[in-house]
């Protein structure tokens, strides 16, 4: 394919010149950053015979700049508005892969790509499953297969596979429109056109159904556990995100490259175990961290306030961590923490922390763990705007017996020390700091029986605390003269030997 059909030179110069923007962001994963230059040189030219027509027409038109993004804060498939933002841009355009998650800020074109796929062969495979099924079939795609879905379609249809119903899920807009009533990030956002959740919506006609820029509906009275779904596509977050949201349907996945039918899940199916463990260890967790995974996606704030807020109702303590991509070096400056809830986009939520020193949890998972009257089903949600409220959730009861599966048997949670509405900021530090110098022992450093509740206690514990200062010795002492030279042999050395 020629580089103005991948990449949509036409459309996104369409989108640029109709909206009269003047500074663009042109964000490339690491993937496609080879033909960055190229793509820039061809949106150039077509800007400027697009500006050009302008000017004949009203006689004036301005250029356009472009700055290309080469490195994003967070996951390769949000729309970094951060980065944008450093070239004051008018918007974003977004090359590659993509969880189609709003913007909060500035508007954005998706530009989704167009690999290679045998649609004769995706055609057949898809035909003979369908005959052998035995139940309708909902078929979902990479985007990056999006361009040959008609294709797929024409060549079932002429084969005569209709011997069971065969549903085929739409892409969204790759338009993406701040929504105008989010002004504030602390309020809770309204999903405008092409924003939907992953779950299903309530109508009186058909259930509408979008996930990850896919979009369908299924007929009145039926369900997503009545359909196979077949999946075009590689294993990629994308597919993950499929598979964890929609683990009770039989699942088929067609891999265009190696041309073969997948259908074996076992080791996936095994991460939904190790999820339900995760959320059974952060039941005993005291001490959580909140990891800040988006600065871009609308309602990121939101669910901050949400999970500190449904932390700090469980009686535990909260801190939240804006890092970066979170890696076991960074979050291991952070001992203290217990467990850690990432708050990102659907398709880097599940993140595995395998070699972590404290696990990572999704916002879902740790609704489960501290929300009172939260069992777990099996079904699960990576989405995290699907879990915005708008009131508070209640909080598990402390003083309530539960049986922990990870100590193995009954425990009852401690309850923070609760400040009165009439005690001060000050008088509520003393006790905290009372509290906390009171979990170390007279004459040791050793931490006494319990665990710590907040990070000042966990501090006060310490073995280590740096470098020993002594404040009663006020007087200076005289600068020592270090050692000079290689360490093969210093300058004092060489001297003693000659």
């Amino acid at each position: 394919m020629d580089l103005e059909s991948t990449y949509e030179i036409d459309r996104v110069a369409g989108f640029i010149s109709a909206r009269a923007f003047r500074r663009v962001a042109l964000q490339f994963p690491d993937e496609i950053l080879k033909d960055s230059t190229r793509i820039v040189a061809a949106l150039h030219e077509k800007l400027r015979s697009f500006n050009q027509l302008q000017a004949g027409s009203n006689g004036d038109a301005k250029d356009v700049k472009l700055y290309v993004m080469a490195d994003t804060m967070y996951g390769n498939c949000c729309v970094d508005e951060v980065g944008a933002s450093h070239a004051n841009a008018d918007c974003v355009i977004h090359y590659g892969r993509t969880c189609f998650s709003p913007t909060s800020t500035l508007p954005a074109f998706l530009v989704l790509g167009k690999a290679s796929l045998g649609v004769p062969l995706c055609a057949q495979k898809l035909c003979e499953y369908i005959k052998k099924a035995g139940k309708p079939i909902l078929v979902l795609y990479g985007l990056e297969y999006a361009h040959a879905i008609k294709e797929i379609k024409a060549s079932v249809g002429s084969q005569a596979c209709f011997e069971l119903e065969v549903h085929y899920a739409d892409i969204m807009s790759p338009i993406i429109t701040p929504p105008e009533t989010f002004s504030s990030m602390n309020e809770q956002p309204e999903l405008s056109d092409g924003q939907c959740a992953n779950v299903r919506s309530t109508q009186e006609s058909n259930a509408a159904y979008c996930i990850g820029g896919l979009t369908w509906s299924l007929p009145v009275g039926r369900r997503m556990e009545d359909y196979l779904i077949f999946y075009v596509g590689s294993d990629d977050p994308a597919f993950a995100n499929i598979l964890m949201t929609y683990n009770a349907c039989e699942i088929v996945r067609y891999d265009a490259t190696e041309d073969l039918l997948v259908n074996d899940f076992s080791q996936q199916k095994r991460i939904l175990k190790r999820r339900y463990f995760l959320i059974e260890k952060a039941k005993d967790a005291s001490i959580i961290g909140i990891l800040v995974g988006t600065l871009g996606v609308a309602g990121y704030l939101h669910m901050i306030h949400q999970m500190k807020d449904l932390i700090t109702r469980a009686g535990k303590k909260a801190y939240t961590f804006v890092m970066g991509r979170p890696n076991p070096a960074k979050l291991a400056n952070f001992p203290e923490c217990d467990i850690f809830v990432y708050v990102s986009c659907a398709q880097t939520a599940l993140l595995d922390s395998k070699e972590f020193l404290a696990p990572v949890i999704t916002p879902f998972e740790a609704m489960i763990a501290f929300g009172r009257g939260s069992e777990w089903t099996g079904a699960y949600v990576t989405e995290f705007r699907d879990l915005i409220t708008s009131s508070p959730m209640e909080a598990k009861n402390q003083s309530e017996a539960r049986f922990s599966f990870i100590q193995g048997g009954y425990v009852e949670d401690v309850e923070q020390q609760e400040v009165e509405e009439v005690e001060d900021g000050v008088s509520a530090l003393v006790n905290i700091t009372e509290k906390a110098l009171r979990v170390r022992d007279k004459d040791s450093q050793t931490l006494m029986p319990g665990t710590a509740k907040s990070g000042a206690e966990y501090f006060a514990a310490r073995s280590y605390h740096g470098l020993d200062i002594h404040p009663e010795n006020n007087f200076s002492e005289p600068f020592l003269i270090g050692k000079s030279g290689r360490a093969s042999g210093y300058k004092n050395e060489t001297a003693q030997q000659s």
